[in-house]
């Protein structure tokens, strides 16, 4: 997220601008599995780099969703006392949160928690309101950040997993010292290079070892696992706001809360390992998260759950964001260790990086062409007058293929002839919903997988589910008769 929000924001400049993925397609890492909060920014410590993006990335997101066409709902967030102890705590937060710049922090007592959030547990003491706090779909908000930058100039590579930096001089020869101003030449592991003049480091929990392939090591980047409930729409409207309890060292906590897109989520525990790729549940999690949840709530019906999933938080081995140029490295930016809340902070941490690139000595020019909007139709959120003429004007908007979203063909079409199109299933259903609802995707993901056939002009054994080498299909089950 973090590094779309900036190849987004470059796109507002004239420059030749490339966005590397190792994966085949945005949005498969921390992006992907997270809470999806917008933060209000009571919790991050006064005076870091952490409270100042999340403050002024909270802010940016309202209209920066809409002109994106990305799910988002300001709904507040309560921050619960469970005891009398926690009591202080939310006062510290409260005035925390005053000196961060949020605004709207009140701190309100149980009759009041109550009257906002009947389906809380009665004996919660207090709460601090953030009303600022608020929930989006991140994969869309990743995905349209990095698509509005191909929008508007820029190339994105996927399946490009960088493996070797070098260093060299305009001739092409190499340079022994770093520090010196030259290019990059990046190869990656389909055999493929690319040579730039700068590099922004912002690969996630791998960043660490992406900076140590040019520069001297400066930090480690360390995965905290969480693992989470999403509940059916049925049990959505349990709370309206997102419900935290204090946080502790570990985190947030357990939280409880509403989706964009009208779920309800439950979770994170927290687990710290070494596996970068440990996107595993557990019977232990799971139980962890269930059990605490009850803190906040006794109302949540887990027989509802409809899917489980784990996230992978990078944390540094600071207590801060990394953001810097790098001082051993000409030309290179470390956007590293955003751990939460850099969903939150990521257009502000963004807007900060163009200006480090500036420094750097990036020549900015403003690009006269940059479009801001980006549109999608969700055809279940038109009015009735709106789908009959959607449906006249392509009929494929009338054909519905997963029942439990109501995601139309002519919304799945779109999302694969888009600038970033999806070429998976998995791809799909990040960016128009369907195999999100109840069955998740029993009945509508061989439709989907035909469609992506066909509009790719592939066979549908070579269609992946998520990741590249995640295959559906392997081969027919029966041959037709010769008869």
């Amino acid at each position: 997220m973090v590094g779309s929000a900036l190849f987004y924001e470059l796109g507002k400049y004239n420059l030749k601008t490339a966005l590397i993925e190792k994966e085949n397609d945005v949005a498969l890492g921390s992006s992907r599995a997270n809470s999806a909060i917008v933060y209000a920014g009571y919790d991050p410590p006064n005076g870091t780099m952490l409270a100042r993006f999340n403050v002024e990335g909270n802010r940016l997101y309202p209209k920066l969703c809409e002109e994106l066409s990305v799910p988002y709902r300001q709904n507040g967030s309560l921050i619960v006392a469970l005891c009398e102890e926690d009591l202080s705590q939310l006062r510290f937060l409260y005035e925390n949160g005053v000196k961060n710049g949020v605004e709207g922090l009140e701190i309100i007592d149980s009759a009041a928690v109550r009257q906002l959030e009947p389906n809380l547990q009665p004996s919660i003491c207090g709460a601090l309101l953030a009303p600022t706090g608020g929930i989006v779909g991140s994969y869309e908000f990743t995905t349209a950040l990095a698509e509005s930058g191909v929008i508007n100039g820029g190339e994105v590579f996927l399946n490009s997993e960088v493996i070797k930096i070098e260093k060299i001089a305009e001739d092409g020869s190499p340079l022994q010292d770093s520090k010196r101003e030259g290019f990059f030449r990046l190869f990656f592991s389909n055999g493929s290079s690319l040579t730039s003049r700068f590099i922004v480091n912002a690969a996630g929990i791998y960043s660490d070892s992406v900076q140590r392939l040019i520069g001297k090591e400066r930090f480690s980047v360390t995965p905290r696992k969480g693992e989470y409930y999403i509940l059916d729409k049925r049990q959505g409207n349990l709370v309206d706001r997102t419900i935290f309890m204090c946080p502790s060292k570990l985190g947030k906590g357990v939280l409880i809360s509403p989706t964009v897109h009208g779920n309800l989520l439950v979770g994170p525990d927290a687990q710290d390992g070494d596996d970068k790729e440990d996107f595993s549940t557990s019977r232990k999690g799971l139980d962890f998260v269930r059990k605490t949840s009850t803190l906040l709530s006794d109302k949540v019906d887990f027989r509802d759950s409809i899917r489980n999933f784990a996230g992978l938080r990078a944390l540094p081995s600071g207590k801060d964001f990394i953001i810097e140029l790098d001082p051993d490295v000409s030309g290179m930016v470390n956007l590293a260790g955003i751990k939460s809340p850099g969903l939150t902070s990521s257009p502000a941490i963004a807007k900060y990086a163009v200006e480090l690139l500036a420094n750097a000595g990036l020549e900015l020019k403003e690009n006269s062409n940059f479009n801001p909007y980006r549109k999608q139709i969700r055809f279940a959120e038109l009015s009735a007058e709106e789908k009959a003429a959607l449906v006249a004007q392509d009929p494929r908007f009338g054909r519905v293929i997963c029942r439990c979203e109501q995601v139309t063909e002519g919304e799945i079409v779109e999302s694969i002839r888009r600038p970033l199109g999806a070429t998976t299933l998995d791809g799909v259903k990040r960016r128009c919903r369907p195999g999100s609802g109840r069955c998740q995707g029993g009945f509508c993901g061989p439709r989907v997988l035909e469609i992506l056939s066909r509009e790719l002009g592939v066979e549908r054994e070579s269609i992946a589910k998520d990741k590249s080498g995640s295959r559906v299909l392997f081969g027919k089950t029966k041959e037709p008769s010769d008869r």
